[in-house]
């Protein structure tokens, strides 16, 4: 039996949930990430240079990705296949529009391993006697070939990545809790809480309207924001969380056995076990969203205050090449020299861990994308297209490591992506709510409180490119 419409796809047995510890594993990648692409660099600026103006906007700007995340979630659990593929069902030209959007604002996603080479270059000083950007971009190269490498090594791509990631993950959480309990910072922590609130006084110095680029980016980046979000989609298939069970995964070119990868997924049964099973996987995407989002307003939260109590009062800013050194103030606080060690090598991993995410994921993304666009496409296998374009995104991404230092870079990639993240929520409703939800027996079709969240998130993100828009034309 096939569903009807847009999904003329084979009906199949849900798979049964393994278990919470089984399948766990894509909302702590979702975190690690995010706390390597803006986490460390943004909030902590914003905060060192105002105090607690904006800090009343952080927990709103995480929740706000909550209906995104289980949106994008709920279409792969339910159909085993990729959430640009069904934007693409949606409708052609919009999902090639933002396939043509995607792939610019992934340009320069390098800028995270340069971002990352700042921190190496302050540990090493090596190699002697060049710039500090000549050694950031060496390490950043360098941490590049690293992980291609790795890629290449393993068996199962996505397994590396997500092993990885958990190691990054409890790292840099175990990391900052201790920094957080010096006294130095625990003194400052209740006037923090307070500045959770709202802002708790005058700004204390006047406002740049070269920083609303950057805060545009904190709020909107808290977490996963533009295309980055869409990420979640490809790890939980590559887990072979719910549908995605019966599509395969992308494996090694030399240790892995490859695996038929199909691009086209399933569409759920409509029998009284496969409602029991859902509603177990159900209760899987919450907490596995919640786990991201949680665990990265924990991580931003414990950054916020070690730049409140430690950068904002001696007036510390991160700049340029220096975004890493700065911030390793954080641990050297509380453990002189061995914390400022200790700090570089955790903000080296977890920026320069981001290319590897990134990378990974954009792979995926464009592999997936031109088998779907170009049935032709689909006589190579998968994972042969997947490392054509890692070799292709390599090589970009190290061009455009030249171009600038790694802030502007990494902005530069938000606002692109800034359009997609205000589109996301209108076509995630329409897909789900409209084109798939027909095709589902009742007990998986999304609830109206659902969609109301997406458009609450749509409002929100809505609201803050006018305001944006409004900034940039008032000062120009």
């Amino acid at each position: 039996m096939t569903g009807g419409g847009a999904f003329r796809l084979e009906r199949r047995p849900l798979p049964p949930f393994p278990g919470f510890i089984a399948a766990f594993g894509p909302g702590i990648v979702w975190m690690a990430l995010a706390q390597g692409s803006g986490e460390l660099i943004w909030w902590p600026y914003i905060i060192a240079k105002y105090g607690l103006t904006f800090l009343c906007l952080l927990i709103p700007a995480c929740l706000l990705q909550f209906p995104l995340n289980f949106e994008i979630g709920r279409y792969t659990l339910l159909t085993g296949e990729s959430i640009f593929h069904g934007f693409l069902r949606l409708n052609r030209g919009l999902g090639v529009f933002l396939w043509v959007l995607m792939s610019l604002s992934f340009l320069w996603f390098g800028a995270f391993a340069s971002a990352g080479g700042t921190a190496l270059a302050a540990l090493t000083h090596f190699p002697d006697g060049w710039s500090a950007r000549g050694q950031t971009l060496f390490w950043g190269y360098a941490s590049i070939l690293v992980f291609v490498v790795a890629i290449v090594l393993s068996k199962v791509v996505y397994v590396l990545i997500e092993k990885l990631m958990k190691i990054v993950a409890v790292v840099t959480v175990a990391g900052l809790l201790w920094a957080c309990l010096e006294p130095e910072v625990t003194a400052a922590a209740p006037a923090f809480a307070r500045g959770l609130a709202g802002p708790v006084g005058p700004l204390p110095r006047p406002w740049e309207m070269a920083d609303a680029t950057k805060l545009l980016t904190a709020i909107t980046f808290a977490g996963l924001g533009g295309f980055w979000v869409l990420f979640y989609s490809y790890w939980l298939r590559d887990k072979g969380s719910g549908m995605a069970a019966h599509v395969g995964r992308i494996t090694g070119p030399l240790f892995g056995r490859p695996e038929p990868v199909t691009s086209d997924g399933y569409l759920p049964d409509a029998e009284p076990e496969t409602a029991r099973r859902w509603r177990r996987w159900r209760r899987f995407l919450c907490s596995d969203v919640l786990i991201g989002i949680g665990g990265n307003l924990l991580t931003t939260l414990m950054t916020c205050l070690l730049a409140y109590a430690l950068l904002f009062p001696k007036g510390l800013l991160p700049q340029d090449y220096e975004l890493a050194v700065v911030q390793s103030r954080f641990f050297e606080a509380g453990w002189g020299e061995v914390g400022r060690v200790l700090f570089l090598v955790v903000a080296a991993a977890f920026l320069t861990d981001t290319w590897l995410a990134t990378a990974d994921a954009v792979s995926r993304m464009q592999a997936d994308i031109v088998q779907v666009l170009f049935p032709r496409a689909r006589r190579i296998e998968t994972r042969h297209w997947y490392f054509f374009f890692l070799a292709l995104l390599t090589v970009i991404t190290s061009l455009t490591m030249l171009l600038d230092a790694p802030g502007p870079l990494i902005l530069t990639s938000a606002l692109i992506g800034f359009g997609g993240t205000v589109i996301f929520p209108v076509a995630l409703y329409f897909l789900n709510h409209r084109l798939l939800a027909p095709e589902l027996p009742a007990w998986a079709r999304p609830g109206s409180w659902s969609g109301l969240l997406l458009l609450v998130s749509f409002l929100a993100y809505l609201a803050l490119a006018l305001a944006y828009l409004w900034a940039v034309w008032e000062t120009a």
